[in-house]
């Protein structure tokens, strides 16, 4: 299954389900890298799975060695045209890819619910790229997100963890919750040090984009549900780990 898949195709908008919205890039990408800059350290990034390079592009003034491993050759060439010549970009699936160095930080966002065999690539993550005092930023969309379960209540999704038909197109493989992204990284030898979650969401994301348009959300709001997430994390949009090498 795994050498058939379409990795371009993947990231496709369907008819009725976008991959991205404005409310990744505008809002979760901004709360996400507040959440990590704290336990950032050195000066080397490898970011598995870059899209077309807008989280990446937050950690150019930050960083100044950054490697992006993204397995859409399409979503590569967008993310050339955004960034700096001096990241180095390598096409490759994550189970295949071959580096020659190891990094300080190592971030995956919403990525590993998309992996065939994620335990495998956790492993590779702690066994061959992160170094002894590395840290690992680890976070994927949340099955108990309130909007989730208000999907579940209406009898859109079936139940909080399933894979809906939309995800499924877009290559996701399952949907984590906090103990079982923790159980995962766990079984690939992976040291969680720290669980959170990245903002409270009760609306889904084309919600949010309709929102965010108007003058209703205010900075304010938008804080406030980031604070929020820190104290009830498995109400939130997305979960992090954030893990050292064990």
């Amino acid at each position: 299954m795994t050498n058939k898949r379409d990795y371009n195709a993947e990231i496709e908008d369907t008819k009725d389900h976008q991959y991205a919205y404005n409310f990744d890039f505008d809002v979760m990408h901004h709360y996400m890298l507040e959440s990590f800059q704290p336990y950032m350290k050195g000066n080397s990034l490898l970011e598995l799975g870059s899209f077309k390079g807008d989280f990446t592009k937050r950690f150019v003034p930050l960083i100044n060695d950054i490697t992006c491993v993204e397995a859409s050759d399409s979503a590569m060439k967008d993310a050339k045209k955004k960034l700096p010549d001096n990241i180095k970009f390598v096409n490759s699936r994550f189970e295949d890819v071959e580096l020659d160095k190891k990094f300080d930080n190592i971030v995956m966002t919403h990525v590993l619910e998309h992996i065939d065999d994620p335990i495998a690539v956790l492993k590779r993550v702690n066994e061959e790229w992160l170094t002894d005092e590395g840290r690992f930023f680890l976070v994927c969309p949340n099955a108990n997100a309130p909007s989730r379960q208000i999907a579940v209540k209406m009898g859109l999704i079936s139940h909080n963890s399933a894979v809906t038909p939309a995800e499924d197109e877009h290559g996701h493989r399952c949907t984590y919750t906090l103990d079982t992204l923790e159980r995962d990284a766990r079984a690939a030898g992976l040291k969680v040090i720290k669980r959170e979650g990245i903002f409270f969401k009760a609306l889904a994301n084309f919600q949010w984009d309709k929102l965010l348009q108007t003058d209703i959300i205010s900075k304010e709001y938008l804080e406030g549900c980031y604070q929020l997430g820190q104290i009830y994390p498995d109400l939130c949009s997305s979960i992090f780990i954030l893990c050292e090498k064990s």
